[in-house]
């Protein structure tokens, strides 16, 4: 049987305010355990919440910066259950008046489509606790810096198709998050994380299966690896004639499996109802239209205005405006250098691939970018070949500097002169009179690839100093001629 999967996610997002949401402890990731946890925090008796409005600032700019409705009134609930990390017994959330209603976001798949992704809501609550398993002689220590933190939770349609797709949401909410500014996305700080809700359907067949939920997943790759190994096992159990039981299950990364937590709850076993202590939120369209002057330029805004004012190709502006930090970084290093396509392949290329290995954002980036600005200028004025500007970055990033200084401290300088480029080709082919003989008695269709010899042999008599478009000119006529 042909199965087809559908895929929705749950996406906890921690909102950079200095303090909790109802509360003025401080949220600053790091500190020693139960410090950062006031009265209100650990729920003492007679501590009431006070809203904090930069949360809800924050909240309204996310709903903006996806089209979606954003509710003049909302209202906070309670949600009942007891973990020892929730102090309260409850968690105070959002249920039927969520401060964000209905949106969408674009998402950019591998084959160079796009498609639309609707987002059910989003919704303001206070993060748990954390509970400690290590260290504890078959006991649980419990943490409660992070009760209170300010989440934003997204909540999407089940649009999505593949554990590709889901990935691609999801770092496409991240991509928004962190260009608004509103979080630090930091996943393995746990500033952002995923539920994944998993069914399987027959293909053609409208109603949806039955539904897992994979919680707290903390990375892009994980994601993925999660919702496969997930999807896997429903498909065997399908195929072998068993049924689905809705749970929520985790994921063990070490042996790339997930396993049952817990029957998976509906929202009655919550029993939710509005928080007495918290007054329902209202604002106005001024205070909305107030945000929307705050939002900055978005990805894909940001993307149209890549491929329009520099010429780059949908997916190269994609993945250039993926961040905020990489976005600004590439348009610094194009108007430092003059040459946007070539800055382009510089950042995604010799760039991204010394950050890959060196486990590196591109903010910790040892390269400033009128360092490689300049480098690419170089390149473009024959100063240097694209060859030895290589070497020249390596210097760059393990050593520091400016292109000039060090093209100069080298002598990396490219030669340019003709007289120069001449005499070694001339040496070139007096050393090789065998294959010089080859390449004149061979079809003119094979001297193509024939020619590519002599220009190794040029460019490694000069050290790879001559300039390669004038060795090969040079070569052609000598050879033709």
């Amino acid at each position: 049987m042909e199965w087809e999967v559908v895929i929705g996610l749950e996406i906890h997002v921690q909102l950079a305010t200095k303090s909790k949401i109802f509360s003025g402890s401080s949220i600053a990731f790091g500190a020693e355990p139960n410090t950062q946890a006031s009265a209100v925090d650990l729920a003492m008796p007679g501590m009431l919440p006070v809203m904090n409005e930069e949360a809800l600032r924050m909240a309204v700019k996310f709903g903006l910066a996806i089209d979606a409705e954003v509710s003049e009134r909302s209202v906070f609930d309670r949600k009942n259950y007891f973990y020892p990390d929730l102090p309260k017994g409850y968690q105070i959330s959002q249920l039927e008046y969520p401060i964000v209603k209905t949106g969408q976001v674009d998402i950019h798949l591998e084959d160079g489509t796009k498609k639309t992704i609707g987002v059910t809501r989003a919704h303001l609550e206070e993060d748990a606790g954390k509970s400690l398993h290590e260290d504890f002689h078959g006991m649980s220590g419990i943490d409660l810096n992070r009760a209170g933190t300010p989440l934003l939770e997204i909540v999407s349609e089940p649009d999505l198709r593949s554990a590709k797709e889901a990935v691609a949401y999801l770092k496409k909410i991240h991509s928004i998050v962190t260009y608004l500014g509103i979080s630090d996305g930091d996943m393995s700080q746990g500033s952002m994380r995923c539920d994944c809700n998993v069914s399987l359907r027959p293909k053609g067949q409208e109603e949806f299966g039955t539904r897992t939920e994979i919680k707290n997943v903390n990375s892009f790759r994980f994601v993925e690896k999660a919702i496969n190994t997930e999807i896997e096992r429903q498909m065997y159990i399908l195929e072998d004639g068993g049924s689905i039981e809705q749970e929520t299950r985790l994921y063990d990364a070490d042996k790339d499996e997930t396993r049952s937590m817990r029957s998976k709850e509906f929202a009655n076993d919550y029993r939710y109802f509005p928080d007495p202590d918290l007054l329902p939120i209202e604002i106005d369209q001024a205070y909305i239209e107030e945000v929307r002057q705050t939002l900055p330029e978005l990805p894909e805004a940001k993307i149209s205005r890549f491929c329009s004012d520099y010429g780059l190709s949908d997916t190269d502006a994609g993945i250039l405006a993926a961040s905020r930090e990489q976005a600004d970084y590439f348009e610094a290093v194009a108007t430092k250098s003059g040459d946007a396509k070539m800055a382009a392949n510089w950042v995604m290329g010799e760039l991204a691939k010394y950050l890959n290995q060196n486990g590196l954002e591109i903010s910790q980036c040892p390269v400033s970018t009128d360092a490689l600005g300049g480098l690419i200028a170089r390149i473009k004025d024959n100063t240097i070949s694209g060859k030895i500007a290589k070497d020249v970055f390596d210097v760059m990033w393990t050593e520091g500097g400016e292109a000039d200084a060090i093209i100069e401290a080298k002598g990396l300088k490219q030669v340019t002169d003709t007289g120069a480029i001449e005499a070694i080709v001339d040496e070139v082919l007096a050393n090789n009179a065998a294959q010089v003989e080859q390449y004149r008695s061979a079809e003119e269709a094979k001297r193509g690839k024939m020619i590519g010899f002599f220009v190794g042999q040029t460019m490694k008599a000069s050290k790879g100093k001559a300039n390669p478009q004038q060795v090969n000119q040079i070569l052609k006529q000598k050879l033709d001629g």
